[in-house]
């Protein structure tokens, strides 16, 4: 009787048995678990508060990666040392570029790194999240990995897929309805230049405040705050992630305010639409 009953125990939670997926952000664990649902059990590597630009994974993470499925990476720039690492960590674990099928953009990047001479490097921007349209091809890419791992649950993958698509469309179409009175090329001030993608979308600009990822220096200041006077600047959106020093003298300065608005944040959506609410001056 007691070897009927862990037999029972055991086919019950292998019936039961989760995929264990790996991601970088936090945003992503949205995204997979609107598809995969009850089927995924879902972990976070960049932790709240960090930056995925130099982020390094504690032991309890490469734990978890050990136990992985899948890791969907989406081409910030701790993976390019980690992603190696992991495969080391985990032979097995298959890597699939969330981004896979979707137009980047580069951005431009002033550097003094290597002598007195300024010059500019164009690398690509990561943030390609930050765009519910782009959202909807990360989505596929879940949705097709998801299935090719697991066809038993196919049907319940596409249904969570085809409604999840529908849920972005509508966020789109809440995001253009909020900013249908802003002028096309309005700007808006960032510290960390993390909104490109949305801007891009929405036909915004972003003016970034940090030089070379730091704050800036006195004179670059002075001219920043000409620039957001003259291009009327009625917010700044800095990321508690990054120093929000300059954010706030640029604010005083103006007299406007200063939001807190971090594109690795796990409610990305009322994110997006908080953004685009301080944009159209709407509450």
């Amino acid at each position: 009787m007691k070897k009927l009953f862990l037999l029972l125990f055991l086919l019950t939670n292998l019936s039961f048995a989760k995929l264990e997926v790996a991601v970088s952000l936090a945003p992503q664990k949205v995204f997979v678990e609107k598809i995969g649902a009850e089927q995924v059990n879902v972990t976070v590597i960049v932790e709240k508060g960090s930056s995925p630009h130099d982020y390094e994974p504690k032991p309890s993470q490469m734990k978890d990666i050990s136990k992985a499925t899948v890791y969907f990476a989406m081409g910030v720039e701790f993976e390019n040392i980690w992603l190696y690492r992991f495969q080391n960590v985990n032979k097995k674990l298959l890597f699939v570029d969330s981004t896979r099928g979707m137009e980047k953009y580069h951005v431009k990047h002033i550097c003094t790194a290597h002598g007195h001479n300024k010059h500019t490097h164009e690398k690509i921007d990561p943030h390609v999240w930050v765009d519910p349209i782009n959202v909807k091809v990360i989505a596929k890419n879940v949705y097709e990995t998801l299935v090719a791992l697991d066809e038993e649950n196919k049907a319940e993958y596409l249904k969570n897929y085809e409604a999840y698509l529908n849920e972005l469309d509508t966020l789109h179409k809440e995001l253009q309805e909020i900013l249908k009175d802003t002028p096309k090329n309005s700007a808006f001030m960032v510290f960390h230049p993390s909104w490109g993608y949305f801007a891009k979308r929405y036909d915004l600009r972003q003016l970034p405040v940090e030089v070379e990822g730091k704050e800036p220096k006195m004179k670059a200041l002075v001219a920043l705050i000409e620039q957001a006077k003259k291009e009327k600047v009625h917010a700044i959106f800095t990321q508690p992630e990054f120093s929000d020093k300059a954010s706030k003298n640029i604010a005083k300065s103006l007299n406007i305010e200063v939001i807190k608005a971090s594109p690795l944040a796990s409610n990305w959506a009322e994110n997006l639409k908080m953004l685009a609410k301080a944009i159209a001056q709407k509450k």
